[in-house]
């Protein structure tokens, strides 16, 4: 049995997506970041850096993984799955994961940061951090026009990129003309795992459904408390 102590994020998403594709057994315990719960000592033992997601395995001693990636990394070495294991195979899959962890991740956060979360709106930063992701969506667009996916065969890079790329309009980035992008996150969204992934521990507002800004506004005023302290 898998401990997951997470948030409806993307990073929170890609340990639950992984989980629900591994058919791994888990727990969820919900750490709302909104009320600081992830600066409780308690939580700090299991994770010294006070993020989500973090993982406790109970079948190997009780032993905590904190970072995404790492997670990601030791929940497919544990099973043997999404993941290959020759050097070759196992790099590719590391390329696309790290991708993800030093580029998608940090830049759509920093969008979101100053597109969704700051009360004052500063052009510049806002541009600048919108022109990156986008940049780093064309290079994904680049590589899905010469593959089904990131790494050859589905894997964890997959679920990485997939669980922040798919987040693309709360950082009010646009997909235009990326169709292979556009194909590649369809064809993930139909995966019943991702489905169920995304939806713990609770479902966000779909900006695309009638009335979704206004959920989404509310959101973003709890939000705003994990961007100041």
């Amino acid at each position: 049995m898998i401990d997951l102590y997470t948030f409806s994020t993307p990073n929170g998403w890609k340990a639950s997506v992984a989980l629900e594709e591994l058919e791994l057994p888990y727990e969820v315990h919900v750490v709302n970041l909104m009320a600081q719960e992830q600066k409780k000592p308690d939580y700090l033992a299991l994770n010294p850096n006070g993020r989500i997601p973090t993982i406790v395995d109970r079948d190997n001693g009780d032993f905590a993984v904190f970072e995404s990636g790492a997670i990601l990394v030791y929940l497919a070495e544990k099973t043997g799955r999404l993941m290959p294991t020759d050097p070759k195979g196992r790099s590719l899959v590391m390329q696309w994961l790290m991708f993800q962890m030093g580029g998608i991740g940090p830049m759509m956060g920093q969008a979101n940061v100053f597109y969704r979360y700051f009360p004052e709106k500063i052009p510049p930063a806002i541009e600048r951090y919108q022109n990156e992701c986008r940049r780093l969506f064309e290079v994904l667009d680049a590589r899905l026009a010469q593959t089904q996916w990131l790494a050859g065969d589905y894997s964890i890079a997959d679920i990485a990129n997939w669980c922040w790329v798919r987040t693309y309009k709360w950082s009010g980035v646009s997909i235009e003309g990326l169709d292979n992008l556009r194909r590649w996150m369809d064809t993930m969204r139909e995966r019943p795992a991702c489905q169920k992934g995304v939806e713990v521990p609770f479902k966000l507002p779909n900006l695309e459904e009638e009335g979704a800004e206004d959920a989404a506004d509310e959101f973003v005023k709890g939000a705003r408390t994990m961007v100041t302290k």
